[in-house]
């Protein structure tokens, strides 16, 4: 078999539906929308959770358990590689993290991550490390300091 003799398998093409077009194609005049009414209409459709202006379920069925997005802990992360950004030596603060242009903002607090390598000695300080994070700097002969 070669390149020029290749072919699609049969029925794996089909021509496209038109519809609305006259009464022998089965889909003419109305275009199988029926009569009138609000799916009839262009860019008539209804919402999938809509009920017809009954309660709907999921305001019907009582809302149970417990949350505290409101007040969870999120906290902006950055890795390990991302400090090699720096001169040995350096004290990298959450400030000079913002400052540097390696954090968007430090929502509740800094946490740094364990990802790449570090290849400068610093003091990092941080409101948290994860473990991986705190071996590739003790590693490096960083020190990491929890605020």
């Amino acid at each position: 078999m070669k390149l020029h003799e290749l072919q699609r398998n049969i029925g794996a093409t089909q021509s496209k539906k038109r519809v609305g077009r006259g009464p022998g194609s089965g889909i003419g005049k109305t275009s199988g929308r029926g009569q009138k009414g609000q799916k009839a209409r262009s860019g008539g459709s209804i919402n999938p959770v809509f009920e017809g202006g009954q309660l709907p379920l999921y305001r019907r069925l009582p809302k149970r358990g417990f949350t505290n997005d409101k007040f969870k802990t999120v906290y902006a992360v950055i890795n390990v590689e991302d400090l090699n950004h720096f001169e040995d030596g350096t004290v990298v603060t959450p400030a000079l993290l913002k400052d540097a242009g390696l954090l968007k903002k430090q929502c509740d607090g800094v946490k740094v991550l364990g990802k790449g390598k570090v290849e400068r000695k610093l003091t990092v300080q941080a409101n948290k490390f994860s473990s991986s994070a705190m071996e590739k700097l003790k590693e490096a002969g960083s020190k990491a300091e929890v605020i």
